[in-house]
């Protein structure tokens, strides 16, 4: 069964670098065809795909956010990391690490973590 857990701090002062790991179990990130995502979910509103790093280590950003993301893992931990740069209080959501087997981009998911909720304030 195919597990992820996201992990990192659920305050963050505007201006800041948010930055968050998404811990995978029974699976590996390397596995040929799996797509990782962060996904994000403000309050009141829909999900919103922030960008993907594929099995290879390819990366692929949401246009809206591209400037301020970055996507990176380690292998030998089976782990990937999201970094958010200039954080605003309109960054707040709850956020989420999936899988995906079939959607380089986009919201789709076969499997996600439950979720962390990430609040900007000062």
């Amino acid at each position: 069964q195919v597990q992820l857990r996201e992990s990192g701090p659920g305050l963050v002062k505007p201006s800041q670098t948010l930055s968050l790991t998404c811990t995978v179990s029974g699976d590996s990130i390397t596995a040929t065809g799996d797509y990782w995502k962060w996904i994000r979910q403000p309050p009141g509103k829909g999900l919103e795909w922030m960008g993907t790093i594929t099995n290879s280590g390819s990366t692929y950003y949401n246009p809206s956010l591209k400037s301020r993301t970055s996507i990176s893992r380690d292998t030998s931990k089976n782990q990937f990391t999201l970094q958010l740069r200039s954080v605003t209080p309109e960054d707040t959501a709850v956020y989420y690490c999936a899988r995906s087997g079939s959607y380089t981009t986009g919201t789709q998911y076969s499997y996600r973590g439950q979720g962390t909720q990430v609040t900007v304030s000062s």
